[in-house]
C-alpha cells in the first residue's frame, strides 16, 4: 500500500503523511491533558499512589545508574530517526527557502510537546517504579480514566505511526538513492524519473530491502528481540549520518566565512 502512495505522486505521499501525523498529535494532546487533570484533581491509582509532578524528581536522575541510560538511549534515539526528511523534501518543496527554516526551527518545540511531556505526564501519573514493562504506558493511562477500547485505540494509533514512519523512510531512501545516482555514487538507475518525477526504481529497491524484515523475524521467532536489534543498529547507524551531515554543515559554513585571498590587500 504505501509502495503504492509514493509511486502515484509526491502530494498524495504528503496527505497520506498529513493524516497519519494528526492522529498521532491527537492522540498525544489528548493523553497530555488528560494526565494532567488526573495530577490537578490528585488522582490516585490502584497501587496507592496520589498523581503528582512531585513523582519526577523524587529520584535521582540516573537511578538505575548511567549504564541504563545509555542502554535506554538507543531507543529514544530511534524515535527521531529520519528527522533529516526534512532537508531531503527541500528539491520537491514549492518555496523551500520559507518552509524549510519554518519546519526546522519548529522541531525543538515538537520534541519537547510530543515527547517530554508525554514522559513527564506519565510519571507524574504513575511513578516510574510501578510502570509495568510488559504493557504500554500510554494504555494504562487510558485504563485509568475507565476507556475501555483503550488497548485497541492505542494499538490503532501505534500502527498509524509505524506506517507514517515506514512512509517516510521509503520517502527519503528513495529520494537519497536518486541524490546519489546523479552524482554518480550510485546505480544511474535509481535517476531514473516517472512521468511524475518519481524515481520508481529506488522505490522499489527500498520496498525490497524492507521486506528484509520478514525474513528476520522468520530466523528470530521473538518479536521484541528483533525490534530492540533493529532500532539498535539504526541509532548507530543515524547518529554516524547526522555526525556526517553536522560536519559537512560545518564544513560549508567555514568555507563561506574564509576570505578569498582577493579580499586581501597585496
Amino acid at each position: 500500500m504505501l509502495l503504492t502512495i509514493n509511486l502515484v505522486s509526491v502530494s498524495l505521499f504528503g496527505k497520506t503523511e498529513f493524516w497519519f501525523a494528526i492522529i498521532k498529535i491527537i492522540a498525544i494532546v489528548f493523553l497530555i491533558l488528560i494526565g494532567v487533570i488526573l495530577v490537578i484533581i490528585g488522582f490516585k491509582t490502584p497501587t496507592g499512589h496520589i498523581a503528582s509532578f512531585s513523582h519526577l524528581w523524587n529520584d535521582s536522575i540516573f537511578p538505575m545508574g548511567i549504564n541504563s541510560f545509555f542502554a535506554g538511549f538507543q531507543l529514544a534515539i530511534f524515535s527521531f530517526v529520519g528527522i533529516e526528511i526534512v532537508g531531503a523534501t527541500a528539491a520537491e518543496t514549492c518555496d523551500p527557502n520559507r518552509v524549510l527554516p519554518k519546519a526546522i526551527s519548529a522541531i525543538p518545540f515538537r520534541f519537547i510537546a510530543f515527547y517530554v511531556l508525554s514522559l513527564a505526564v506519565i510519571m507524574s501519573v504513575t511513578p516510574w517504579r510501578e510502570i509495568a514493562v510488559d504493557k504500554s504506558p500510554f494504555v494504562e493511562l487510558f485504563v485509568l480514566i475507565g476507556v475501555p477500547a483503550a488497548a485497541s485505540i492505542v494499538n490503532f494509533v501505534v500502527l498509524t505511526s509505524a506506517a507514517s514512519s515506514t512512509n517516510s523512510g521509503v520517502f527519503s531512501t528513495s529520494r537519497m538513492l536518486f541524490g546519489l545516482a546523479k552524482e554518480a555514487n550510485a546505480p544511474s538507475q535509481f535517476s531514473q524519473l516517472s512521468n511524475k518525477a518519481v524515481p520508481v526504481k529506488g522505490l522499489l529497491f527500498t520496498c525490497c530491502c524492507l521486506s528484509m524484515a520478514v525474513v528476520l523475524i522468520y530466523f528470530i521467532p521473538d518479536v521484541m528481540r528483533v525490534f530492540v536489534l533493529i532500532t539498535t543498529v539504526a541509532a548507530i547507524l543515524f547518529m554516524f549520518i547526522w555526525s556526517m551531515i553536522l560536519c559537512a554543515c560545518l564544513s560549508g559554513l567555514s568555507q563561506k566565512t574564509t576570505p578569498s585571498p582577493s579580499n586581501f590587500d597585496l
